[in-house]
């Protein structure tokens, strides 16, 4: 394999991909199957992920310790003590930096005292919980396998342990109330978590609840009233002194997530695992033993949703080459999806400033300070300015 360039250093940002879960939930299409389903031991899942993970420091690049890491899912919880010891491998064959900020998803149905004081052994310093809902009956609704004891147990094992705490939570679900979203928002605040993020339930096609929209069984998400309960949280957030920093996050101050903020900021991210996702940059991805063109300027790929091909060393991928101004107009189109914004002079093509003053015009976008940031319409509306920007026009 090239060496490339000598220059090329490893990503310091890492996503690890665990593809298992206890049961699917009704509306996720994100790659996954059933514990049960597994083709192998979750020990031998975990040992094959630090390969994969490890392999990229035999690529031609200078390896560098990690700044972040993120294991996500899936359910990585589901792994039990095996998670703490993919945490370890991938400490000790590639290193944590000083301060290092290291997350772990988690389902609270599959975490408990003990996997938590595991995880923080092992270097963990954050945990996301996917709680979704305090209220039991929209837990059944999603198909979610806790009940809101257990959620509320979960949270309070994490914030005991010290480790930092995110909560995810889901509004604009049919049925859901704006009285039992409040009441979830504030359960998520008393519970001392220094992160929420918020998102609105989206139907995908495939899913078992899409089925059951199209069968007229369920009702449809309503975009309007998700677009309400989304004001409601930015209100309630703020008001207990979360920043609210991207679209659908939230955080006290020191507490915004780094690694995902280097989703935003266009760093590279190397992804590793079935179903996962990296972003290198063209020099890198040459280094790494790719055939890159020329006039490409990033490398985007998606690895494949398969147990066979998707767990070797040099796993089957999907690649998907940027130009250097498709790779400027996607770091305008993440950039804004931070509240602060991207700065003028990062905006160099003549044309993409036209989209961002066309939305001006329609109330989407606003220029502060030398900053393009989405207005507080345009937060709520972003598909449509994030599609005008992708397509220049």
């Amino acid at each position: 394999m090239s060496k490339g360039n000598d220059t090329a250093r490893t990503p310091v940002h890492l996503y690890v991909h665990v593809p298992v879960c206890r049961l699917k939930c009704a509306y996720c299409d994100f790659f996954s199957v059933a514990v049960f389903d597994l083709p192998m031991s979750t020990a031998e899942l975990a040992e094959a992920l630090t390969r994969q993970a490890v392999a990229w420091s035999a690529r031609g690049l200078d390896a560098r310790p990690l700044e972040t890491l993120y294991v996500g899912g899936g359910t990585p919880t589901i792994l039990g003590p095996s998670l703490a010891t993919l945490v370890s491998s991938l400490r000790e064959c590639l290193g944590f930096a000083e301060g290092a900020e290291i997350t772990i998803e988690a389902n609270p149905d599959s975490l408990d005292d003990r996997l938590v004081d595991l995880l923080a052994e092992a270097g963990v310093t954050r945990v996301s919980l996917g709680v979704q809902s305090f209220h039991d009956d929209v837990l059944r609704l999603l198909g979610r396998p806790h009940d809101a004891s257990r959620a509320l147990a979960a949270a309070r094992t994490v914030r005991e342990s010290g480790l930092a705490l995110s909560l995810d939570v889901m509004c604009g679900i049919p049925g859901q109330s704006m009285g039992s979203w409040v009441a979830s928002l504030e359960y998520a605040i008393a519970t001392g978590a220094q992160h929420v993020s918020v998102y609105p339930l989206s139907l995908e096609s495939g899913t078992p609840m899409a089925a059951e929209v199209l069968l007229g069984r369920l009702a449809e998400p309503d975009p309007d009233v998700a677009a309400d309960m989304m004001t409601a949280a930015c209100e309630i957030l703020t008001r207990e002194g979360f920043t609210h920093y991207e679209i659908s996050n939230y955080a006290r101050p020191g507490f915004e997530s780094r690694h995902n903020t280097a989703y935003w900021s266009g760093k590279e991210y190397t992804g590793v695992g079935p179903g996962a996702h990296g972003m290198l940059s063209a020099t890198t991805a040459r280094a790494a033993g790719l055939v890159v063109p020329d006039e490409v300027a990033r490398v985007r790929y998606a690895i494949a949703c398969d147990f066979t091909y998707g767990l070797d060393e040099a796993p089957r991928a999907d690649i998907e080459t940027l130009s250097a101004q498709e790779a400027a107009r996607e770091d305008v189109m993440l950039g804004l999806r931070m509240m602060a914004g991207v700065t003028v002079a990062s905006v160099e093509d003549a044309e993409l400033t036209a989209v961002l003053e066309r939305m001006a015009g329609l109330g989407l976008t606003e220029c502060v300070d030398g900053r393009w940031r989405l207005t507080a319409r345009g937060w709520l509306l972003g598909n449509e300015v994030f599609s005008a920007v992708w397509a220049g026009e």
